[in-house]
């Protein structure tokens, strides 16, 4: 396993960050045997290397904190100055609702609640998980800070904020760390956001390194998802889209073949071979799926791979993600 100091904080961290949102419900629903194979992928991920862990306190609402809790209770007790542990919050359930909280009274009940359910004293990143339109920054960044002066956050960082709203929100406190979506088949941060944390020593871990699965190598134009995953209903895939992204991914997969490596390890191998990106995410089901991927961060792609590459994505359809309000 590969490690680098992670922007300009003092900690030192894995190139692979394992993540959990496929433990809070939004990929189907979880039940004993999905969180047992959970806790048996983040002991999977200690013995791979990885010290870094992201979650979120929306991914079920604490369900996926709580399965990462347990998971790390042990280690916690002898390793818990070498293990970082990230989560997220801002966003609040009301009903059916899922909606943007950035408030300084939300938030400070998020970090509270994350605490309880990872099981420890402190957080070493917290992040917004969203940008909320209906609260000032200025308000935002101060609760985090407070937070910070505190001891119950390390570090702070935003997620998919663009460059105008991060710059807005360093008016009043640095920011540590930001968690964009950055893929092969999505990279508008290139144009703006990268060179922007890349000046301000802001460090960078992507989430959906994959492409929510697509990536991954498994998938035919004969894929479905049940209904309780919310690929089932997002149009990248399903139909002409998916159609031709998986015809990308074919040829990625060739070009992997002949690297010596999978096209789920060439997928993020191409991420960390990004300048301004220091981590990406990894999620796994199981602790097969994560030692799929997680050798990613001691693969090397050469010049020529890299133009390989960018002559196969020509072929692709940019693709998106879900924003909170549509899961």
């Amino acid at each position: 396993m590969e490690y680098t100091p992670f922007g300009q904080t003092s900690l030192r961290v894995s190139t692979i960050c394992y993540g959990t949102w496929q433990f809070g419900g939004d990929w189907g629903r979880i039940d004993q045997a999905q969180w047992d194979a959970g806790k048996a992928t983040v002991r999977t991920a200690l013995d791979l290397g990885i010290n870094f862990f992201d979650t979120a306190q929306a991914y079920g609402f604490g369900l996926a904190e709580r399965m990462l809790g347990e998971a790390l209770r042990l280690y916690l007790k002898s390793q818990r100055d070498t293990i970082v542990i990230a989560t997220k919050g801002g966003l609040r359930q009301e009903g059916a609702n899922l909606l943007r909280d950035a408030s300084a009274r939300w938030l400070r009940q998020g970090v509270e609640q994350s605490l309880r359910n990872l099981g420890v004293d402190y957080i070493d990143l917290y992040q917004v998980h969203w940008p909320d339109p209906h609260t000032p920054v200025e308000e935002t960044a101060r609760a985090l800070d407070q937070l910070v002066q505190e001891g119950k956050i390390r570090y702070v960082g935003v997620s998919n904020y663009d460059a105008e709203q991060m710059r807005a929100f360093e008016q009043t406190r640095k920011l540590d760390a930001f968690q964009p979506p950055y893929s092969l088949f999505r990279r508008e941060i290139e144009r703006d956001i990268l060179p922007y944390c890349q000046a301000h020593g802001i460090g960078v871990l992507v989430y959906g390194a994959l492409a929510h699965g697509l990536l991954a190598g498994r998938y035919t134009p004969r894929t479905t998802f049940p209904a309780d995953d919310w690929r089932s209903h997002n149009p990248i895939f399903h139909g002409d889209t998916f159609a031709r992204n998986l015809a990308v991914v074919a040829h990625l997969k060739d070009l992997a073949e002949r690297e010596g490596m999978s096209v789920a390890q060439l997928a993020i191998a191409w991420v960390l071979a990004q300048p301004a990106v220091d981590v990406a995410i990894a999620g796994a089901r199981n602790p097969q799926q994560l030692e799929g991927t997680a050798h990613a961060a001691d693969k090397r792609l050469s010049r020529a791979a890299l133009e390989a590459i960018e002559a196969i994505m020509r072929d692709a359809v940019p693709i998106g993600g879900p924003a909170p309000e549509g899961m």
